[in-house]
């Protein structure tokens, strides 16, 4: 489903040379729910930019769905990724001028279906994260977690084939938060195949697998001695 082996981000100024990511190894296998975690600074984030193909890397080989997109230009970026790819953010993403329905339909607009297909998939997709009668609220009128089930059915809306989500629950309060978190344990049993990228080691614990990322690289974390191991060792 997702491969990413060797990879690099390298981020250059005219004297500094900094790894966000090096040697970077990691395998999410279709429906599997893989929790990406560690330190603040550690990668996780750059990880999910370039797994979503919002940004490239420097080195090495990104494969999805068996296909190197690692190296693709910006038009064929964006066309697998409005096609194959959905995004749950922390900070939702919703635009406040439109209502819910308008959002959920947003990217679907972009791939150019006919409006009755549109129709059906935004319903469809509110209808299952539980918000089928909000569709013409707006953001401002909704709660947080009623917010990030809207974010969920834009992503859900797509069918995408992966679903990266970057701190889903870090806005919310603990009820809201286990609410959504068991909204993606559905999603999991029904199929999909999510990465989700968390600091609470409870939503991570509830994830199929953990992976443990320390200073831009993927370790083992039965192994203390990486764990330990200081950022000069791994950056330099």
């Amino acid at each position: 489903m997702l491969q990413m082996t060797g990879l690099a981000k390298v981020y250059r100024t005219e004297v500094v040379e900094t790894y966000a990511l090096r040697d970077f190894d990691i395998d999410v296998r279709e429906g599997e729910f893989v929790a990406v975690t560690g330190p603040s600074g550690s990668g996780k984030t750059t990880f999910l930019t370039i797994a979503g193909l919002l940004e490239g890397a420097t080195a090495g080989s990104y494969r999805l769905d068996g296909v190197e997109v690692g190296q693709l230009g910006d038009d064929a970026r964006s066309r697998i990724r409005n096609e194959k790819i959905g995004f749950i953010f922390q900070a939702f993403n919703l635009i406040p001028d439109l209502n819910v329905f308008d959002n959920v339909e947003v990217p679907l607009r972009y791939r150019r279906m006919k409006a009755d297909e549109r129709r059906q998939r935004v319903r469809q997709a509110l209808e299952r994260v539980g918000l089928g009668s909000r569709e013409r609220h707006y953001p401002a009128e909704l709660s947080g977690g009623q917010q990030q089930r809207v974010a969920i059915a834009r992503a859900l809306a797509g069918s995408p084939r992966l679903l990266l989500a970057d701190e889903p629950t870090g806005n919310l309060d603990s009820h809201m938060a286990r609410s959504v978190m068991s909204l993606l344990e559905d999603l999991h049993r029904e199929g999909a195949t999510i990465v989700m990228v968390t600091h609470d080691p409870q939503l991570a614990a509830r994830a199929q697998r953990n992976v443990h990322v320390v200073d831009g690289q993927v370790v083992d974390v039965s192994d203390p001695l990486r764990l330990a191991m200081p950022r000069a060792a791994v950056v330099a």
